[in-house]
């Protein structure tokens, strides 16, 4: 039989544990996207290479994905062509990890048009440096294109793009918040 005490005990370590370790997501509007950011990019995932780290600081098996974008600055609409790499990834079906803050294997395979916001960092993890997706997977937004625009896909509320935004709309957006 079990006690009135114990049930009491359980129930405290369980709320206290609730209480010291929430998950939690931060929520961006574009402003904050923006703001932090160094910049964004509109254009297409021309390549995808996943690399594995093994670092005495951050420890072993540390998997990194990094996407090559081809495209155009949002502020400015200079063309580019640059990397950015988040946590996550598998080299084959046995070597990698999942990682639930990664984007989706859909949104980032080659070929899909996208719109990614990007921060240099010094330290992603394991003494990796580059530009690194602002969010995680919260930074990068897959786009389609109609018969009168290119849509970027909206993801909901609390995400920076929460409804699916014309990219001349988000390109005047970005424009107007970096002038500001």
């Amino acid at each position: 039989m079990v006690k009135p005490f114990h049930i009491a005990l359980t129930a405290l370590v369980l709320g206290a544990a609730t209480v010291l370790a929430p998950a939690q997501i931060k929520e961006y509007s574009l402003k904050e996207m923006i703001t932090t950011a160094d910049g964004a990019v509109h254009g297409q995932i021309i390549n995808s290479v996943v690399f594995r780290v093994d670092s005495e600081v951050d420890g072993p098996e540390l998997y990194f994905t990094t996407l090559t974008i081809e495209g155009t600055e949002l502020n400015g609409g200079r063309a580019v062509t640059l990397d950015v790499t988040f946590a996550g990834g598998f080299v084959d079906a046995d070597n990698g990890v999942y990682n639930s803050e990664a984007p989706s294997a859909d949104d980032t395979k080659v070929g899909t048009n996208i719109v990614a916001f990007y921060k240099w960092s010094s330290n992603l993890g394991g003494d990796v440096s580059g530009n690194g997706l602002v969010a995680s997977h919260g930074g990068l937004y897959r786009t389609v294109s109609g018969p009168n625009d290119t849509v970027i896909l909206g993801r909901g509320k609390g995400y920076a793009i929460n409804a699916n935004t014309a990219i001349v709309d988000l390109m005047s957006a970005v424009r107007k918040i970096k002038k500001s």
